[in-house]
């Protein structure tokens, strides 16, 4: 496909999820009518996109639109290409300009990319730095992975990956976090991935799990475990203990047990944990507001009604974990949520009705930070 014919196809995929539809299904959809397109086509496509969906406000405005047009006219005239080479009908390229959409538009004052209703909470959860978190949403997020500690060590692994054309760099205070420098589409077909030595995890996340004490012996369990990422990073840290995983929906987790296995490590699948844990890792259900590079149209169809649901639930889950953990044990709650009320609040609110349980660690991760947003509250009970 040609520049002119991506754009094109990336016009038609803007405008049903601006409709409403997933951007995974609507490019999924695109994708399945389109079997002339390669995997560089698709992934091309998929850029556009997301980059569309990241700076949607501003791009409609130097686009002249919120549309599937609009925001690619708003995306040529920010990147610098050439408009009238692009649109130019011919073929399969997009249709020349109107007069409106090439008139040029001055790139001061263009919105900061967020839903108008969430900016209030965004401003209160990250103070000075809202600003700054805001803007770096709007790029494309880095890859990182996790060395698997129980396998191999980091700098033998980052060999191996370079061996195979991927270039990574580790994470100054955490050296088994490799970001992926180049190559990241070559990841998943590498040795080191096949062979369990490497998870695709994310840097913050990984900090939130290397922060947590651990111990031969100890009884841990994951219990929003989804698919398993935190009970294999913590089973990598610390072998010798009993690591479960459990999810309200077990298919979540139907991948653990053979990534597992590759990694070396065993993880027990639990339907109805029973306590007493030493370790109970709750990342519940949120807003992503923290991953919303990565997820881009969920920015967008978050609502105040939404959030509210996920708050209630939030609580829920924080008083059904908190039984299972063992006197003089932790509970590690985490989103990837910015959002004070996902975060803090939560923590304060279970605090406040829960005396048995006390305040050991809290820190919250941004994009500043190399990673997504993240936050983690450890609670120890008496």
């Amino acid at each position: 496909m040609t520049p002119a014919a991506r754009i094109a196809a990336a016009i038609g995929v803007l405008d049903q999820i601006l409709a409403g539809a997933p951007a995974e299904q609507a490019l999924l959809r695109w994708s399945r009518a389109s079997r002339f397109a390669g995997s560089g086509d698709r992934a091309a496509l998929r850029d556009l996109v997301f980059g569309a969906l990241r700076r949607r406000d501003s791009l409609a405005v130097l686009g002249g639109g919120l549309s599937g047009r609009g925001l690619m006219v708003g995306h040529a005239r920010q990147a610098g290409l050439p408009l009238e080479a692009i649109f130019t009908g011919e073929g399969h390229a997009p249709a020349p300009l109107t007069p409106d959409e090439a008139a040029p538009r001055p790139p001061e004052g263009l919105p900061d990319d967020l839903p108008d209703w969430l900016r209030p909470d965004w401003q209160r959860a990250l103070g000075p730095r809202a600003d700054a978190v805001a803007q770096a949403m709007t790029d494309r997020a880095p890859v990182w992975l996790r060395v698997n500690l129980a396998r191999h060590d980091p700098d033998a692994v980052a060999k191996a990956l370079a061996a195979e054309g991927i270039a990574t760099q580790a994470a100054p205070d955490l050296p088994a976090a490799l970001r992926v420098v180049s190559g990241d589409r070559l990841v998943a077909r590498s040795a080191s991935y096949r062979d369990g030595l490497i998870e695709l995890q994310d840097l913050s996340p990984q900090r939130a799990c290397a922060r947590l004490p651990l111990a031969p012996g100890m009884r841990v369990l994951d219990y929003c475990a989804g698919g398993g990422g935190k009970a294999l990073a913590l089973a990598a840290r610390q072998p010798d203990m009993k690591v479960a995983a459990h999810d309200v929906t077990p298919a979540r987790m139907a991948d653990l047990p053979a990534r597992a296995g590759r990694a070396g490590l065993s993880i027990a699948l639990q339907t109805r944990p029973r306590g007493p844990y030493d370790l109970v890792v709750a990342d519940v259900p949120c807003s992503g507001s923290g991953t919303w590079r990565r997820t881009p149209d969920a920015k967008w169809r978050l609502t105040r009604a939404r959030l509210d649901d996920l708050v209630a639930v939030q609580g829920r889950i924080l008083e059904q974990a908190a039984v299972l953990v063992a006197p003089g044990g932790s509970l590690a709650y985490m989103t990837c949520s910015l959002l004070e009320a996902e975060n803090g609040a939560q923590i304060d609110g279970f605090l406040a009705s829960n005396p048995g349980f006390r305040e050991g660690d809290r820190q919250t991760w941004t994009p500043l930070d190399g990673g997504d947003g993240f936050f983690m509250a450890r609670l120890v009970r008496s």
